[in-house]
């Protein structure tokens, strides 16, 4: 109940307030694991991938925000947890693959934190991992203007991304580095509609 309202609200917020436009399909079937991935340059970002599609996304985030007390009551209740940044992250790994076999939807922001300049960083492994070890496609994403209070707020929704691998334990760092690239190629030609 609180998700639902809390969302409702957000909407709100953001239709009167920063006048946010949705492009590109935001609906995803239901029953089918997936993860999505976006740039990152806000932490109002979650915020608003989350109210602008139909699915409940459970976020991966990282575990310092876990030791805020009331923040870390809001995150749990929205389907956050915890992944640790440097390593040693086994249970967030499973925790994620358990989530997309289960027909969740999980987000995840490959460059591991917020972008100052709104460039984006280089990619790290996980999301490009998860997705090869969980069989799932991928879902890029692109968010504009989710700095400030005032700006207008763009969410760019690409094409999910297949990959002819089926979902196994262990994948090769070429592999991923393939599969990294090519998502960050496409969030970044997400990121150009975005901004024009």
């Amino acid at each position: 109940m609180l998700y639902i309202v809390a969302k409702f609200i957000c909407r709100l917020v953001l239709l009167l307030i920063r006048r946010w436009k949705i492009i590109g399909d935001s609906y995803l079937p239901p029953g089918q694991g997936m993860l999505l991935i976006s740039n990152h340059v806000s932490y109002w970002d979650p915020v608003v991938i989350g109210c602008a599609i139909n699915r409940r996304i459970y976020f991966m985030a990282k575990e310092e925000l876990f030791h805020i007390p009331v923040l870390a009551w809001i995150i749990k209740n929205f389907g956050a947890f915890p992944v640790q940044r440097n390593g040693g992250g086994r249970d967030s790994i499973k925790k994620a693959l358990d989530l997309l076999k289960g027909g969740k939807v999980v987000g995840i922001f490959p460059e591991g934190t917020r972008s100052k300049t709104g460039d984006l960083l280089n990619p790290h492994q996980g999301a490009a991992m998860l997705a090869l070890k969980g069989g799932v496609p991928l879902l890029p994403v692109a968010v504009s203007g989710t700095k400030g209070f005032w700006g207008q707020v763009k969410v760019v929704f690409g094409k999910p991304l297949y990959f002819d691998t089926p979902n196994r334990s262990k994948v090769s760092r070429t592999e991923m580095e393939s599969v990294s690239r090519q998502a960050m190629e496409e969030i970044g030609r997400l990121l150009t509609l975005a901004e024009k």
